[in-house]
C-alpha cells in the first residue's frame, strides 16, 4: 500500500482497495450538521455567511458541482472505515450511530458567552480508544484564531494545532494515518510535520489541489 499520497475519488470506493487493518489510525471529519445535497443546492450558511462566501475573511472553494457524500439524514457507511483501520477518531461522532465509547475528544473553542450564537462552543470527536475523555482548548472562531493565523478555504476546516495534538496523543511516529474526507488537507499537513505517513482521500479535485499545495509547502523532516 502506498502512503504519503492524496487520492481524488469516492472514499468508499477507494477504501475497497486498502487491506484489512493496514492503517494504524483514521482521523477524519465527515460532513455533518450542514446541508450537502449537490445539484442546485450547496452548503447553506455558516455563521451568518451565505453559501461559499467567506469565513474569517477567507474565500471558500465552490464544490457544489461535485458528487454529494452525504444525504439529508446524515447517514454514512462506516464499515470500510472500521475494516481498514486499527483505530479511529471521527469528528461529529455524536451525529452518527457509532459504538459506545468513553474515549471522546472535546474541542473547546474557547467561545465567550456574548459571541455570535451561530457558532457552537465546541465540537466532539468519537474515538475507538479505551481511555478517559480529553479536552483540547484552542480558540478558532471565525476571524478569531489562537496562535499563527491560518487561511481558511473549507467551511469545516479544523485548525492544524488540533490535529497535531491528536496525532501526538493518539499515534506514533511512522504510523500510517488515513483521512477519507480530507477536505483542504489539514490531516495530511499535520502528518508531514510530525513524521507520520498519510493517505488522504478527497472527492473534490479543487480541494485535492489545495491539499497538495499545502503539503508541498511543508519542509521535509531531517530525522
Amino acid at each position: 500500500m502506498e502512503y504519503n499520497q492524496i487520492i481524488c475519488g469516492d472514499c468508499l470506493e477507494v477504501m475497497k482497495g486498502i487491506p484489512d487493518k493496514s492503517v494504524d489510525l483514521i482521523v477524519t471529519d465527515p460532513p455533518y450538521g450542514i446541508n450537502i445535497i449537490g445539484g442546485s443546492k450547496s452548503f447553506g450558511s455558516i455563521g451568518g455567511s451565505k453559501s461559499f462566501g467567506s469565513i474569517g475573511g477567507s474565500k471558500l472553494v465552490n464544490v457544489n458541482k461535485y458528487k454529494p457524500i452525504i444525504n439529508d439524514d446524515i447517514k454514512i457507511d462506516f464499515s470500510e472505515i472500521f475494516r481498514v483501520s486499527k483505530n479511529q477518531i471521527i469528528f461529529g461522532g455524536n451525529y452518527f450511530n457509532l459504538p459506545i465509547s468513553k474515549g471522546w475528544i472535546v474541542w473547546d473553542k474557547k467561545k465567550k458567552n456574548d459571541w455570535n450564537d451561530n457558532f457552537s462552543d465546541g465540537e466532539m470527536a468519537w474515538t475507538s480508544f479505551n481511555r478517559p475523555l480529553k479536552i483540547f482548548r484552542y480558540l478558532y472562531m471565525g476571524c478569531l484564531q489562537e496562535g499563527k493565523r491560518e487561511k481558511r478555504v473549507h467551511p469545516t476546516q479544523k485548525p492544524i494545532e488540533l490535529i497535531k495534538w491528536i496525532l501526538e496523543n493518539y499515534s506514533n511516529k511512522n504510523d500510517i494515518i488515513l483521512d477519507p474526507f480530507l477536505g483542504s488537507g489539514t490531516t495530511a499537513v499535520a502528518c508531514k510535520e510530525l513524521g507520520r505517513k498519510y493517505i488522504g482521500i478527497e472527492i473534490s479535485p479543487e480541494y485535492c489541489e489545495i491539499a497538495r499545495n499545502r503539503i508541498k509547502a511543508i519542509p521535509e523532516l531531517l530525522f
